[in-house]
C-alpha cells in the first residue's frame, strides 16, 4: 500500500484555518480522496484531555517547558493512534496544527528556541513531516482581532475555555508571527505561504491550486 499524504494548516488562531480545512475536506471528498481530519492539540481522547489542560485560562501557571512538553505528548499519541494508521492505509490527512505550531508558539512565542523544539520532534515524532503545510497569514492584526472575539464568542455560547492564548500580549502573537514566516523562508519546498487580507474564496483557490499539485507529485512517485 503507497503511503499517503500529510497535509498541515497553520497560522495565527484567528487566520482562517478552520474554515479553510472544512473547505478542502469537501473538496478531496468531491474528488473520491475523503480525508482524515486530525486537530492539534487534541484528536484522539487522550489528546482532547491535554488540549483542555493547554488551552484552558485556568492553566495560567503552565510553565513554557510544561507547556511544549504537553503539546509533544499529544503529538506522540496522535501519530500513533490516527496519523501513522492513516497515512500506512494510503489516506490523504488533513491536521490543524503540527510542529510548526510548537516552534512558532513555543519556539517564538515563549521563547525558548526553535532548536529545542526540533531535536523534540526527531526525538518524539520521529522526524515525520507534512508533505505539505499551508500557512496562511493575513495581516497580524485582523488575525489577532479575530482570534480574541471568536474565542470569547465560543466561550459564550458553548462554556468552552480555550482562551489562554489569546490573553497573551500583542508581543508573544508578533514572535509567533515572524517565526511562522522564518520557518516558511527555511522550508519554502514543503511551506506555502499564503498571505494578505484576502477572501475566504481566493485563499481556497490557492490552497486548492497548491494542494492539486502535491497530490498530483505523489501519485507519479507510486
Amino acid at each position: 500500500m503507497p503511503r499517503g499524504v500529510f497535509i498541515t494548516l497553520e497560522g495565527l488562531d484567528g487566520s482562517g484555518k478552520t474554515t479553510q480545512i472544512k473547505r478542502l475536506a469537501a473538496w478531496l471528498t468531491r474528488r473520491g480522496q475523503e480525508p482524515v481530519l486530525l486537530r492539534q492539540p487534541g484528536g484522539t481522547p487522550t489528546g482532547d484531555r491535554i488540549r483542555e489542560i493547554l488551552l484552558s485560562s485556568r492553566s495560567s501557571a503552565l510553565a513554557p517547558m510544561t507547556e511544549m512538553a504537553l503539546m509533544f505528548a499529544d503529538r506522540a499519541q496522535a501519530i500513533a493512534e490516527v496519523l501513522q494508521p492513516a497515512l500506512d492505509a494510503g489516506r490523504v490527512v488533513l491536521c490543524d496544527r503540527f510542529t510548526d505550531s510548537t516552534e512558532a508558539y513555543q519556539g517564538g512565542g515563549r521563547q525558548l528556541g526553535s532548536a529545542a523544539v526540533l531535536d523534540l520532534h526527531r526525538l518524539i515524532c520521529g522526524g515525520l513531516q507534512p508533505d505539505l503545510t499551508l500557512l496562511l497569514l493575513p495581516s497580524f492584526e485582523a488575525s489577532l482581532a479575530r482570534a480574541r472575539h471568536r474565542n470569547k464568542r465560543m466561550e459564550t455560547e458553548t462554556g468552552t475555555d480555550e482562551g489562554r492564548f489569546e490573553s497573551e500580549k500583542d508581543a508573544f502573537f508578533r514572535r509567533v508571527w515572524e517565526k511562522y514566516r522564518e520557518i516558511a523562508a527555511r522550508e519554502p519546498a514543503r511551506v506555502v505561504l499564503i498571505e494578505g487580507d484576502l477572501t475566504i474564496d481566493e485563499v481556497h483557490e490557492q490552497i486548492v491550486e497548491s494542494v492539486a499539485e502535491r497530490l498530483l507529485t505523489a501519485a507519479q512517485k507510486r
